[in-house]
């Protein structure tokens, strides 16, 4: 009887993701990056700070302050960036670097993970702001007709 390694398990299961299957442990993690917040943070970690808030983060991503984000979401409160720069950080798509100044300095900066996720995010948040007009249009549509 051969026996199966612990890295062979996970290769295993990796190939058996399916998030069409009810079970699937990747539908947790789609929940998690569909939130709103989620892809506005991973969106945001930009290189360029000189950009206007609300207009498109242009350059590469960057590292950025806990107020920084804050000034830049607008509409977010300190519970929900918080809460969600922490489980960003637990799967592992930001890092969370404390600098031991007065006052302490504390950056958030996407890992190779979350750069594998951040032009998907920025091409999200672009398309929803592209095509936001249509969707109106549609809507306005749909509820006369149905009315």
């Amino acid at each position: 009887m051969a026996t199966t390694t612990a890295a062979q398990k996970r290769a295993q299961a990796k190939v058996e993701y399916d998030a069409f299957l009810a079970q699937c442990p990747s539908r947790k993690l789609l929940d998690r990056i569909a939130d709103k917040w989620v892809t506005l943070v991973l969106a945001a970690l930009r290189s360029d700070g000189s950009q206007q808030f609300g207009a498109d983060c242009a350059g590469e991503p960057r590292p950025m302050r806990y107020s920084e984000l804050s000034r830049l979401l607008a509409g977010v409160s300190q519970k929900m960036l918080t809460q969600t720069l922490r489980s960003l950080e637990r799967d592992g798509l930001i890092t969370r670097t404390v600098v031991p100044t007065v006052p302490v300095t504390v950056t958030y900066e996407l890992t190779e993970l979350g750069l594998s996720l951040h032009q998907t995010m920025r091409g999200l948040k672009a398309w929803a702001e592209t095509h936001m007009d249509d969707v109106l249009a549609n809507r306005a549509t749909y509820d006369n007709h149905v009315a």
